[in-house]
């Protein structure tokens, strides 16, 4: 099973029950050149690999959606500190929409 694009319900409802991604040390944040190179956006990953597209190739997300991303299970999950209190930090002050950085 990959990633879920979504929560199920309301997305700022916190699901004791799932693996939050963004909590976990192998979710990471990248820059992204756009345009001319001069300019980037925010993309996660997944460091092992379980983010995959249909296709096989890597799954990368925009950084204002990191909140989103959850997980019924995952055999890497390597949680960061309280997760219920992460989730509700981040999701303060993780942007609405996708930002364009010079």
């Amino acid at each position: 099973m990959v990633d879920k694009e979504e929560m199920s319900g309301d997305p700022q409802e916190y699901q004791e029950n799932k693996v939050y991604c963004a909590n976990c040390e192998h979710c990471k944040l990248l820059k992204m050149a756009v345009g001319d190179g001069s300019q980037y956006v925010l993309r996660v990953r997944c460091a092992m690999g379980k983010w995959k597209k249909k296709s096989g190739e890597e799954k990368l997300h925009k950084y204002f959606t990191l909140s989103r991303r959850v997980m019924d299970s995952c055999e890497y999950y390597s949680p960061m500190g309280s997760t219920r209190e992460f989730i509700k930090e981040l999701r303060a002050a993780l942007p609405t929409k996708d930002i364009i950085y010079s």
